[in-house]
């Protein structure tokens, strides 16, 4: 039998209009084919990532409208290297280290008087120095302890029966107690104890460090061991200023005025004339141990010397007003014998 209609009856014919389909972004007409290159891989990673949510209205976003993720960041222009500057300092620390060496030859079994006074000359200027460059709170209290600890320091030194480092450091810790308790008595002061406590640390144990050469001069070889690690540090620190006037590179800091061939500079000379010195004295020096020790002694006080300059950079940059200006620049020479003092002290029981 026949199909009384034909196959088509069933079927819709073709519309007009737009097929009827399911609501959704498939719905309407197929894309037409595109004509421009297709994108690469790397373009279609970058469209894969997430995008962001657009306003009404606003344009689309480029790449090559978006803004760099960090600012260029401007070159620190270097701090520049006053010669007259460097020679001055260089010519203080050599006639520092010359009066402390002469001193030393004054000292004597029973006249240990003389260089006690030069010793205290010397933590005068320490005082002077470093009080007028860190400001700390209540100045003249901080001053009058660290002087009142000098001269307590140099009076045990010289009238102790046994010669030893025992009774400076009850002096230093009596003299740092006392400044920290004035600064917390005053009302002015109690909020800035703190940040002064290092401050008056670094003054009182540097004054005393001095009265430690009065000690190392009572004890054998020790007036040698003075001229040799004093000598040393005397030639280290002008040498390595005399650089920094004339070579100052490379530069350690952009802010600090410095450079490492003069320190590298101070501390080989340093330690060649302190073997020389040891070729010419008597047992137990030789030139190995005099080079040993006076190479100590030169690489402590260049670094002191170093921080110190550190210390003044760290100072401008936070904004702290300029202080006496030539209790700066003395700062750094003084701390450099200060700590090679000690120095000078450990090597001689160390290796003679």
């Amino acid at each position: 039998m026949f199909p009384s209609s034909s196959p088509e009856t069933g079927r819709d014919q073709w519309p007009d209009g737009p097929r009827p389909g399911p609501s959704g972004p498939s719905r309407g007409q197929p894309p037409a084919p595109r004509t421009g290159p297709a994108p690469d891989d790397g373009e279609r990673r970058e469209r894969s990532g997430p995008r962001r949510a657009r306003r009404a209205g606003e344009p689309a976003r480029r790449p090559d409208d978006e803004p760099d993720d960090e600012p260029d960041e401007e070159p620190v222009e270097p701090v520049e290297v006053r010669r007259p500057l460097a020679l001055t300092v260089a010519g203080f620390a050599a006639l520092l280290g010359v009066g402390l060496v002469l001193g030393a030859q004054t000292s004597g079994p029973g006249h240990r008087l003389p260089f006690a006074f030069v010793i205290f000359g010397v933590q005068l200027l320490f005082v002077l120095a470093w009080t007028m460059a860190m400001r700390p709170p209540a100045l003249l209290l901080v001053a009058a302890v660290s002087v009142g600890a000098a001269v307590a320091a140099d009076t045990a030194a010289v009238q102790t029966d046994v010669a030893g480092l025992a009774p400076l450091g009850y002096v230093a810790a009596g003299g740092f107690a006392l400044g920290v308790l004035g600064q917390l008595v005053r009302r002015v002061d109690r909020v800035r104890v703190t940040d002064s406590l290092g401050s008056t640390l670094l003054i009182v144990v540097g004054v005393v460090a001095f009265a430690t050469l009065i000690v190392l001069s009572r004890i054998p070889a020790g007036t040698q061991a003075i001229t040799v690690c004093l000598t040393a540090s005397a030639v280290a620190l002008t040498v390595a200023r005399l650089t920094d006037a004339f070579a100052p590179w490379p530069r350690l800091a952009p802010q600090v005025p410095r450079g490492a061939a003069g320190v590298v500079a101070g501390a080989m000379v340093g330690t060649l004339v302190s073997a020389l010195l040891g070729s010419y004295l008597v047992t137990p020096f030789t030139p190995t141990r005099a080079a040993i020790i006076g190479l100590v002694a030169a690489v402590t006080a260049v670094l002191a010397d170093l921080a110190v300059g550190y210390a003044e950079a760290g100072r401008q940059m936070a904004g702290e007003p300029p202080t006496m200006w030539v209790a700066r620049h003395m700062q750094g020479p003084l701390g450099g014998f200060a700590l090679a003092a000690p120095a000078a002290y450990a090597m001689c029981k160390l290796v003679l």
